[in-house]
């Protein structure tokens, strides 16, 4: 698609993570739609558009062959329970893991041990899976699409304890399938994939920036600051505050579109990295920050509502990282991400072109062997982080198309830097 034919741009999008304030996600385990309703209210009350949700992979496909119809039409109630509030619905498909916790059925473990990415069988039953969720919401307006899973690429490698190891090849080819299962289902919906940063940063971890960047409606990034953002740079720095920002534009350097939408799909203020009297303010300066890059899709922050206390083993981080309280009062960060989604329906402008780019030399663009030069600390990030900080509105372009004048002159681009060249 040329620039011509691409859409005016449209105001990036403003949701949550939904956390169930009711038993978290095992909440899936005793369904109870008033409880999911008043937690709905309280994220509408925010002014916010969208939520994501998770269904518990192993409670609605506990065997192979069986998808849950029970399960399904409680998914079902949930979205259309949102629609009622106004929220649109993106469902997470592959649970997967979520806060440390991994979520995964007992036919692909222990006497079943399977490989999920590579298993002949176990991708069939993930891909009907996928299609049956896909199949029983695509008529309701207000489903937004499917995402594959929640960071499932943490299951391919290292540091997972147990991991089910797969060459990007092979990543490519499931990928494919999953996202072909879900445009069967639902076609012509915001289907994607999604990966934690491990993509963008781990040299030759078998999830690649290509593979985030080329398949898919969009490309998802999540920014976690404790993944040494934080420690290394402090609290308060631009590197912290431009983290997720970074991300977004790092993102677009291996878009073959350069208009590709970035769904800003996780970030959160976690503790004690952020602590809780500096969330506020933290959230703020991000999402400033994430407005400030073209081609934003949305910003869904992590996460709609604190974790009950009572429930245990909890890394304590996850504890606190809710837009609103378990009894569903609002903190400071949501009233700051409240007051930005109010202002930015008031009256939004499409940010200007990012006229200077950072050389990104990976080793292989569809491979990308050397990606810890992207990394915190890296000479990529660290290029970018000061261009930041001396006012400049940075993004990227891969080595292998800093030459490229069309592609250049397609993004906006006018001038390129390789980071030795920022001092």
């Amino acid at each position: 698609m040329t620039a011509a034919q691409h859409p005016a741009p449209r105001p990036p999008r403003f949701g949550v993570n939904y956390t169930p304030t009711a038993g978290w996600f095992h909440h899936w385990l005793d369904f109870d739609l008033d409880a999911v309703r008043a937690d709905l209210d309280s994220v509408a009350a925010l002014g916010l558009d969208h939520v994501r949700v998770f269904p518990l992979w192993p409670v609605f496909q506990p065997n192979r062959t069986l998808i849950r119809p029970r399960a399904v039409e409680q998914l079902a109630a949930l979205v259309d329970a949102a629609g009622e509030r106004g929220l649109d619905v993106a469902v997470d498909g592959l649970q997967g893991h979520l806060s440390s916790f991994d979520f995964q059925p007992s036919w692909i473990q222990s006497w079943h041990r399977r490989n999920m990415f590579t298993d002949p069988d176990v991708v069939d039953g993930q891909a009907a899976y996928l299609r049956t969720l896909a199949g029983a919401l695509h008529g309701r307006a207000n489903f937004l699409g499917m995402t594959v899973g929640n960071e499932v690429n943490q299951f391919s490698g290292e540091p997972h304890p147990d991991p089910d190891l797969a060459t990007p090849e092979q990543v490519d080819a499931w990928l494919r399938r999953m996202l072909d299962a879900c445009e069967q289902g639902a076609p012509g919906r915001l289907n994607l994939h999604a990966s934690y940063d491990a993509a963008w940063y781990l040299d030759e971890h078998p999830f690649t920036p290509w593979h985030s960047a080329r398949i898919g409606a969009a490309t998802a990034v999540h920014s976690w600051v404790f993944n040494g953002t934080a420690q290394r740079y402090g609290a308060h720095s631009t590197a912290t505050a431009q983290h997720a920002a970074y991300l977004v534009e790092l993102a677009k350097a291996w878009a073959q579109d350069p208009h590709r939408p970035v769904w800003l799909q996780e970030v959160g203020a976690p503790a004690p990295h952020i602590t809780a009297g500096d969330a506020a303010r933290f959230t703020g300066d991000t999402v400033a920050a994430v407005l400030d890059c073209p081609d934003v899709w949305g910003v869904t922050w992590w996460c709609s509502h604190d974790v009950d206390r009572s429930l245990a083993d909890f890394p304590e981080l996850e504890y606190g990282l809710g837009l609103l309280t378990t009894d569903r009062r609002v903190k400071p960060a949501g009233a700051r991400i409240a007051d930005v989604a109010a202002r930015v329906r008031a009256g939004w402008r499409p940010p200007l072109p990012r006229t200077t780019a950072v050389v990104v030399a990976t080793g292989d663009e569809v491979t990308s062997p050397k990606r810890s030069v992207c990394a915190p600390g890296g000479p990529v990030f660290e290029a970018f982080m000061r261009l930041a900080e001396d006012g400049a509105r940075p993004t990227t372009v891969l080595a292998e198309r800093a030459g490229d004048a069309a592609h250049l002159a397609a993004r906006g681009i006018t001038e390129v830097l390789h980071p030795d060249d920022v001092r």
